[in-house]
């Protein structure tokens, strides 16, 4: 076999080897899981699709909760229609990021009423949304038209389900639903499970609120509840009580370390949270969960 020969065949299996692994790649989709009649969770797998999204479907009508990136919208559709065929009637966005609005805009076209913290709100309104191309001013649609500033009720689908505003936690205007008869709790991002949080620092979040704020659900909580992270699998109040003793440790940590006069690069060549280096992800590594948390402190 000459040399042509031979590169024309390596050639040709390294096409079909590539083709084959193409084809082997699973699909990024999301996975809708029944927590109990009528309530569903819906996971990204296979990749990042955005945070976790609610449903509740009956009688009344269907609430959702968040809904994803504009880049998920046809697989997000796709997992909804596979547990209703009913049109989104509510739709309450957990917090501003737009992995957990960037569907808004379709949705209020398709009928949804989007609720929201007043602070969401405020945020479009006046600071826009962020792109690959910049900011540019939030578009009328995706704009929640429903607010509240402490507490709203809705009583649908044979559920009392109420929204309480965390302040100052992930975000200024973070909300967590609470679905009391199924003892099911929606926290968005104010809860990462089993991995370090984005504390959003620029949109009002803190190191303070973001434990109040899961303390707050802790109570709301018993050893039967399922609680529906923003980001990471379904989880329970032990779940949570590991995250706030985490949380607690890391604010001890960096405290201490910043009274003992250590600037922020002085603290993360210390690597003072590596214990905690299971928590990492892609977006929150070690070093950037003790640059937030110094900075907040600071």
């Amino acid at each position: 076999m000459n040399k042509i020969t031979k590169y024309l065949v390596l050639s040709s299996l390294l096409s079909m080897s590539f083709g084959a692994i193409a084809e082997d790649k699973p699909k990024l989709k999301f996975k809708a899981t029944e927590l109990t009649k009528g309530i569903y969770m819906l996971e990204g797998e296979n990749g990042f699709a955005g945070g976790n999204i609610g449903l509740s479907i009956g009688e009344d009508g269907v609430v959702m909760i968040d809904d994803a990136m504009p880049s998920t919208l046809n697989i997000m559709q796709e997992a909804i229609s596979g547990v209703t065929k009913k049109p989104i009637d509510f739709l309450i966005n957990t917090h501003v990021h737009g992995d957990h609005i960037g569907n808004n805009e379709v949705m209020a076209k398709n009928g949804a009423h989007i609720v929201a913290h007043e602070n969401l709100r405020t945020h479009l309104l006046t600071k826009g949304i962020r792109g690959q191309e910049g900011t540019k001013p939030a578009p009328k649609g995706m704009l929640p038209v429903i607010t509240f500033s402490h507490e709203m009720s809705f009583h649908l689908n044979g559920e009392d389900a109420q929204l309480i505003h965390v302040a100052d936690a992930h975000t200024d205007g973070d909300a967590v639903i609470v679905f009391k008869n199924a003892n099911i709790i929606h926290m968005g991002d104010t809860f990462f499970n089993g991995r370090f949080p984005f504390i959003d620092l620029d949109s009002g979040g803190t190191i303070d609120g973001y434990i109040k704020a899961q303390e707050r659900v802790l109570s709301l909580s018993n050893e039967k509840t399922k609680i529906i992270p923003g980001h990471g699998p379904l989880a329970s109040k032990q779940d949570l009580e590991q995250s706030i003793a985490m949380l607690k440790d890391v604010k001890s940590i960096i405290g201490k370390l910043i009274a003992d006069g250590k600037s922020e690069d002085d603290v993360v060549k210390m690597n003072p949270l590596n214990k905690y280096a299971k928590q990492n992800w892609g977006f929150i590594t070690t070093e950037r969960m003790t640059r937030q948390v110094y900075k907040g402190l600071k």
